[in-house]
């Protein structure tokens, strides 16, 4: 994977405790999807394919937390994407093995907002 300074730069700045999960997150989301982008924003690193996707929330925790922004709009049955709101979802790991266990389906999660936004514009 290509080194993004921005990344490497957002996380020399936060330190999370949990950077091993957060690193693995994000290998996972952009090779799960070639359209999706990342970029630093409001202080956190954000994913994205034509809008937000989601974003790594509450940095201090040991455990990773990633925030789907819109993600009650993403369809399909994914068991570990928390939340009952109107819009934000959350995928939360304690660790790396967590997160390679929960792989396949953070992949289809990412996948599945592809779709989602390319139908939308159609």
């Amino acid at each position: 994977m290509t080194t993004n300074h921005d990344f490497e730069a957002w996380l020399a700045a936060t330190k999370p405790p949990a950077e091993a999960a957060i690193r693995r997150v994000r290998a996972i989301i952009l090779a799960a999807d070639g359209r999706m982008t990342e970029y630093v924003k409001y202080r956190t690193l954000t994913f994205a394919y034509r809008g937000d996707l989601a974003a790594f929330v509450q940095l201090r925790a040991k455990t990773a937390t990633l925030m789907f922004n819109r993600g009650a709009r993403i369809e399909g049955d994914y068991p570990h994407l928390e939340g009952d709101g109107p819009s934000a979802r959350f995928m939360r790991f304690v660790d790396v093995a967590e997160v390679e266990a929960r792989a396949a389906e953070l992949a289809a999660i990412v996948v599945a907002w592809g779709e989602l936004v390319e139908q939308s514009e159609s």
